[in-house]
């Protein structure tokens, strides 16, 4: 599955900015990194998941990789900085949150015009409801896993 995804994204990450949310392992962000990703911030809001991303990124020296250890929605309520290229969401499927994780990106001003989001939740909710100006791109389903492309629009 996460082979599909980075073959849908393999012309869009060098030299970006990505956000992995409910960064869990951290392996999207990971993967975005050594695709040649400018930076990638992991937002976890497990203490023990956000010790083993800082450990990993010490570990194997990337640069450009920070984590942040909050809760998603505390951290989108907060902007800073510039918005975002390609984003990574995969919420935990029980928390039934992918749509206002969306919003909160949507609203907040976090992805740049024409940014790529990857959508994750459980096959059975089928495709995911978008915000306003974004695009379903690619759906595929694997198991009990629906995972999707969205963009969003090119002008804002």
């Amino acid at each position: 599955m996460r082979e599909t995804v980075f073959n849908w994204l393999q012309f869009e990450l060098a030299d970006r900015r990505c956000l992995d949310l409910f960064a869990g392992s951290g392996a999207f962000g990971f993967e975005a990194l050594s695709r040649g990703a400018a930076e990638v911030c992991f937002v976890e809001s497990n203490a023990a998941a956000v010790q083993a991303i800082a450990a990993a990124l010490q570990e194997f020296g990337a640069r450009g990789g920070r984590v942040a250890h909050e809760d998603v929605f505390s951290f989108l309520a907060h902007r800073s900085g510039s918005p975002f290229d390609v984003v990574f969401l995969d919420p935990p499927y029980a928390e039934q949150c992918l749509g206002r994780a969306c919003e909160a990106l949507e609203k907040g001003g976090w992805l740049m015009p024409g940014a790529w989001i990857y959508l994750e939740d459980a096959a059975v909710r089928g495709e995911p409801t978008l915000p306003r100006g974004w695009t379903l791109l690619r759906s595929k389903k694997a198991g009990d896993v629906g995972y999707h492309l969205a963009r969003r629009q090119t002008t804002d």
